[in-house]
């Protein structure tokens, strides 16, 4: 080995799994996701035992959804404006809190609705911050080149949670209704304790005259592509509501993402749709409803599966363009041979397929959205991108209630994989789809 190459070597970067602070983040909000999974499959049932009410148990699951659409924007705002691992620890130590009195609650044999609900939004709440701070945590403690990996293992973390967390959740419930939330309380406060030992900075260096400042007096912001100054030089801002906008007007700005986060929305109302037909489906089948919890359970596995080969699939496939129309021609391949089967294991199977594909897309557009938004943005751009997300969702279940009342299941189905087939010859037409940064172009305005 010569000289040159051996001090190539020494300045290659360390593998993920010796990455010692990306490891304790990582297995912290593990212990956080599997936490929220826990708790939040358990307040219904909680509800539901307690009271014998299914309208308060909507009370309890309305509460712990609402954070979805209210609290995104603002707690972007927040995460871009304070230090990332001082919210993370303050989200963990509210969480503890509010959890651990419903368990010390039911522990006392006192529980009210009311309570319930408080805490369920709290919860919901504070995991808005987490999730936001987290994201933007990660592109500090890994170099650029191993981002793609990073965010798969994260993308993995959240499916197995998934997997994990709701059958744990169930049985913590059945052997002593204080379990789940005593299970979350411990899960938040070693998440605590992980984020306590990091040593690298969550974010970038900002001036203590005020977060999110570059040393010449401008904000980070400023200087990202398409920012805008007013003309005496002052920022564009004006408190929290000026920062949240500020962070809507730069991703307005960006024709790709503005144009995929389009296409994303129009997905998700597809998919909130298929899980309805789903239940509907195996029941006018005459199945029993445990073949229900078969069928989601293959398909969490795809998602998983998808999710530890997505960073794999983003390196060879670099184009998020091809990633689009590829996901959406494989969703409505999917989604049309579930309308050709009855069986319960090609159901799950053809299930399994459609979550590879999304986790597969979620790893590539969290890569792209981490690399390409300025670290002052990244909590606010990711809030708006999460609120289009989850904002669709309620606007899936209507209209999947209507199709499925006037059509039955199977047309339903069959009409969600040609709405796929249209999304798919969109995205392959659409200008603003054309537009995007390239790994070597992040620094540039695709506007220009």
């Amino acid at each position: 080995m010569t000289l040159t190459e051996a001090a190539d070597a020494a300045r290659a970067d360390p593998p993920l799994r010796r990455n010692r602070d990306f490891l304790l983040l990582w297995s912290g909000a593990s212990l956080s996701f599997l936490a929220t999974r826990v708790t939040s499959v358990a307040y219904p049932l909680i509800v539901l035992w307690h009271t014998g009410s299914p309208l308060a148990m909507s009370v309890v699951s309305t509460a712990a959804l609402l954070p979805l659409l209210l609290v995104q924007l603002p707690a972007g705002a927040v995460v871009d404006r304070w230090d990332r691992r001082r919210v993370m620890l303050g989200c963990e130590a509210g969480r503890i809190v509010a959890v651990g009195s419903v368990a010390l609650s039911l522990a006392a044999g006192r529980l009210s609705v009311a309570h319930l609900a408080a805490v369920a939004f709290t919860e919901a709440s504070l995991a808005v911050f987490y999730r936001l701070a987290e994201r933007g945590a990660v592109r500090n403690l890994v170099p650029a080149s191993q981002l793609p990996a990073a965010l798969a293992q994260n993308e993995a973390r959240g499916r197995a949670a998934g997997l994990v967390g709701q059958p744990a959740g169930v049985l913590l419930q059945s052997a002593g209704r204080a379990l789940p939330f005593a299970f979350g309380a411990v899960g938040y406060l070693v998440s605590a304790a992980s984020l306590l030992l990091i040593r690298k900075p969550f974010q970038e260096e900002r001036s203590a005259a005020r977060p999110g400042r570059g040393a010449a007096g401008k904000t980070a912001a400023a200087d990202a592509p398409g920012a805008r100054q007013r003309p005496d030089g002052a920022d564009d801002t004006s408190g929290l509501a000026g920062e949240v906008a500020e962070g809507l007007r730069w991703l307005w700005r960006q024709r790709f993402l503005r144009a995929a986060l389009g296409y994303v929305a129009a997905t998700n109302v597809l998919f909130q749709m298929l899980a309805l037909a789903l239940v509907l489906r195996i029941k006018e089948a005459g199945l029993p409803s445990q073949t229900l919890a078969v069928v989601v359970g293959i398909g969490g596995v795809g998602g998983l599966c998808g999710a530890l080969a997505g960073a794999r699939i983003q390196r060879r496939i670099r184009r998020q363009r091809t990633l689009l129309i590829a996901g959406a021609v494989s969703w409505a391949l999917l989604i049309g041979a579930m309308g050709l089967t009855g069986s319960p294991v090609a159901l799950g199977a053809l299930y399994a397929g459609t979550g590879f594909v999304g986790a597969v897309f979620n790893v590539a557009a969290a890569v792209y959205q981490v690399r390409t938004t300025p670290d002052a943005l990244q909590g606010r751009v990711a809030a708006a991108a999460g609120l289009i997300g989850s904002g669709t969702n309620a606007g899936g279940s209507f209209a999947g209630g209507l199709l499925l009342a006037a059509w039955g299941a199977l047309p339903t189905v069959r009409t969600i994989a040609v709405a796929m087939a249209a999304l798919a010859l969109l995205a392959a037409l659409a200008p603003d789809l054309k537009g995007e940064l390239t790994d070597d172009a992040t620094d540039q305005d695709p506007d220009d």
